[in-house]
């Protein structure tokens, strides 16, 4: 048999197995993984590295809508440019309804922004900020035949925030087209109160976005979005968990059998809310506001225990990139100097998995397997892509990192290949580095130099997910 590629000599790792072999590619498909395989047009040495499926980063966001006088630093040629550089094959961002339009017309929109300039496979989520009848009745139903099978709602911001009726509403929905739902969940007039209280105190620097915005206000949202969802029996992905208590909020509802999965973040296992205090409390604390803000050392604790014990399903970036040092950024915002005004969101597509690898696997927090599962196979599961991504078998597009378990590599933003101007991992020291990511076999970058071309991607239907129906199998 003639192939187009043959990677040889590697270790090839799956979420079930672990096993030296050879993989075979044609045609921008895996044919076969086999003991030796012979005939191939290129050769790819693998020796002494892993070869893994490629990262599927299913909650980054992307030239997207953020407010009056606020840019996003990545548009899909350079944010899908990083996400490849950092072993990724496939991202997931969010098509964002905005209040007062139609969600076919903004989501039309969405996707005339990434035509042409995605370096690897794209996929879109929707957001919905307005549930009209029109909406509810007959967009989101059609979009959803249409390949987008999930969506994403919030609990807060004001342009953003649904209540509890619209929650339902959409909740219902969901079930009846059979898509899955995501949910943003904090409580929005908590976090005003505090935010109004915190100002009228003076106390405006970035870090007292943490305290504007505590755990329990975290953990009354998620018991909230899961008190919808049991009402209407439908099942729920809650996004970017912080902590203990949201994280125990889930966990509860799982061991009472509900469908309740759940996603964690970088920010979560490696920064503290510490981090926003910057330089003696001033603007520099604003690259690393991001909501829900980071914890403490007891909440990273907490989330590796539901790393570990699998209340969580899949590990994103939530990758969120504005630049520090802009007008029209975090370091100024909107001309005013409130921690309420700082767009939240911090830049982390492209260091998400040496992140988990090294603080996971390198450190004995998780297996082989578990992290392939946390950032590639349960994510493809979760939102329709399996089996045609996240994993390494004959018939899955040949989407592939090949990873040095061994490699040290000191984060910084001059390696790194994001629209924005800083990384919240500055000197963050990681064990465990990608040195070549292809898609479709094709070598889209290698040892830190982007390969690929805008338009090598495209931006796929997904089926629905199995994970979304009450009572499926998983």
């Amino acid at each position: 048999m003639d192939y187009d590629v043959a990677i040889r000599g590697g270790t090839v790792v799956t979420a079930s197995d672990t096993v030296r072999a050879d993989v075979g590619i044609r045609g921008g498909r895996i044919v076969a993984v086999a003991d030796v395989i012979d005939g191939a047009r290129q050769i790819i040495d693998a020796s002494g590295l892993l070869v893994l499926p490629g990262g599927i980063d299913s909650h980054v966001h992307i030239a997207q809508a953020s407010g009056p006088g606020i840019v996003m630093a990545d548009d899909f040629a350079s944010g899908t440019a990083s996400a490849a550089a950092g072993g990724n094959t496939t991202i997931m961002p969010f098509a964002m309804q905005q209040r007062g339009r139609g969600l076919r017309e903004c989501v039309e929109e969405y996707r005339e922004l990434a035509v042409g300039k995605c370096l690897i496979d794209t996929s879109f989520h929707l957001v919905i900020s307005d549930p009209t009848p029109t909406v509810l009745g007959q967009e989101l139903p059609a979009l959803v035949k249409a390949g987008y099978t999930s969506f994403k709602v919030f609990m807060t911001y004001d342009d953003l925030v649904l209540n509890d009726r619209q929650l339902l509403e959409v909740f219902a929905v969901a079930r009846r087209e059979q898509a899955l739902v995501m949910v943003h969940c904090e409580g929005y007039d908590s976090i005003k109160y505090l935010t109004e209280r915190l100002e009228a105190e003076g106390k405006t620097a970035p870090y007292y976005h943490g305290p504007s915005r505590p755990q329990i206000v975290e953990r009354e949202a998620a018991h909230r979005a899961i008190s919808h969802a049991e009402l209407l029996d439908v099942p729920m992905m809650i996004v970017h968990v912080s902590g203990r208590e949201a994280m125990e909020q889930i966990r509860w509802a799982q061991q009472r059998g509900l469908p309740v999965y759940a996603e964690t973040c970088p920010q979560y296992i490696t920064l503290t809310e510490d981090d926003m205090k910057g330089l003696n409390m001033d603007m520099t604390g604003a690259k690393y506001v991001c909501s829900p803000p980071p914890r403490d050392k007891e909440s990273q604790a907490a989330i590796w225990e539901g790393l570990q014990q699998g209340v969580f399903h899949t590990f994103s970036s939530d990758h969120c990139p504005f630049r520090y040092e802009a007008t029209d950024g975090k370091l100024n915002p909107r001309g005013r100097t409130s921690f309420r005004w700082v767009p939240n969101g911090i830049p982390g597509v492209e260091t998400r998995l040496p992140i988990l690898f090294s603080e996971g696997v390198s450190k004995g927090r998780i297996s082989l397997q578990q992290f392939v599962a946390l950032s590639s196979t349960n994510h493809a599961k979760m939102y329709g892509l399996y089996p045609r991504k996240g994993s390494i078998a004959p018939g899955f597009d040949a989407d592939i990192v090949l990873w040095d378990a061994k490699r040290r590599e000191t984060i910084t933003q001059s390696k790194l290949h994001h629209g924005s101007d800083y990384t919240p991992w500055e000197g963050f020291e990681v064990v465990g580095w990608p040195v070549m990511t292809m898609a479709k076999g094709k070598i889209v970058a290698e040892n830190g130099k982007i390969i690929g071309q805008p338009g090598d991607g495209a931006i796929l239907e997904r089926g629905r997910s199995p994970y979304a129906t009450r009572n499926a199998q998983h």
